[in-house]
């Protein structure tokens, strides 16, 4: 054979060679074209899963809304402590595991009492669960709903103070636990009965609570307590700090022009 026809032979079996790289390396570009579409749509399914949970976990999660005995308000989301012709209002957003709460009710508790027994302040109370979301646990949804049971028995303000007097450590969940909750009604008289105790282990206005702490979070207040005097926020300013004097005075001070307006009357 001459070295022509051999050399002629030779580039024919490079080239074929070739040509069966190239043909492999198209069918491994295919094969990894339809692994990596495969591979978005498993993704795309996930995450259309994950939408669907947690669209249905957020409706299902909050259960029926049985608001207590007496609730006002928008939504009657407000438990109401006074009397209804006060003149003033005061109305306070809490938590009953912040820690900012117990210093503001166990501060001005007394004359919060003093000036609802004289008729010049109704209170509304907000309940919210913002230190459950923050730091976990159910303490702050449990003792909300026990409150919401202590007015379903005309004894919300006596337990809501026995709740701030032995409010416990942020990081402790004592409130978490019922049987707690319920020995702590004991030191309320009257109030441990069985529906309470049914009323507390049932968590029936658990639905309540969380569509009041939703109610809040979407309120643009900034955190717990957040506190009103007929609607202005009296409590936030650490420049000019609110104290009882001061809240007394005030809701002194409008009962007298109240009492000036209806004369003039």
């Amino acid at each position: 054979m001459s070295e022509k026809n051999r050399e002629g032979k030779r580039s024919a079996r490079e080239r074929l060679q070739e040509e069966r790289e190239r043909e492999k390396s198209r069918e491994k570009r295919k094969r990894a074209l339809i692994v990596g579409a495969a591979g978005v749509a498993v993704l795309g399914i996930a995450a259309a899963v994950g939408v669907a949970v947690s669209q249905t976990g957020g409706k299902s999660s909050q259960g029926p809304v049985v608001a207590p005995t007496g609730a006002q308000g928008e939504d009657s989301l407000a438990i109401p402590v006074g009397k209804p012709t006060a003149p003033s209002e005061l109305t306070v957003y809490e938590d009953f595991r912040c820690p900012a709460c117990g210093q503001f009710e166990n501060g001005f508790r007394d004359t919060i009492h003093e000036l609802q027994d004289k008729g010049q302040l109704r209170t509304e109370y907000h309940l919210a669960t913002i230190i459950d979301g923050n730091v976990g646990g159910r303490g702050s949804l449990n003792a909300a709903n026990a409150a919401a049971c202590a007015q379903d028995a005309g004894r919300f303000q006596p337990y809501h103070d026995v709740l701030y007097q032995n409010q416990p450590p942020e990081q402790n969940d004592a409130f978490a636990k019922k049987d707690y909750l319920i020995e702590l009604a004991g030191k309320v008289p009257g109030l441990v009965t069985d529906n309470f105790r049914k009323c507390v282990n049932d968590g029936s206005h658990d639905g309540w609570v969380k569509k009041a702490n939703s109610a809040f979070t979407s309120s643009g207040h900034q955190g717990t307590p957040t506190v009103l005097l007929n609607g202005k926020d009296v409590y936030s300013n650490q420049q000019d700090p609110l104290t009882p004097e001061k809240l007394k005075k005030a809701v002194e001070e409008a009962a007298k022009k109240g009492q000036s307006t209806s004369g003039q009357e």
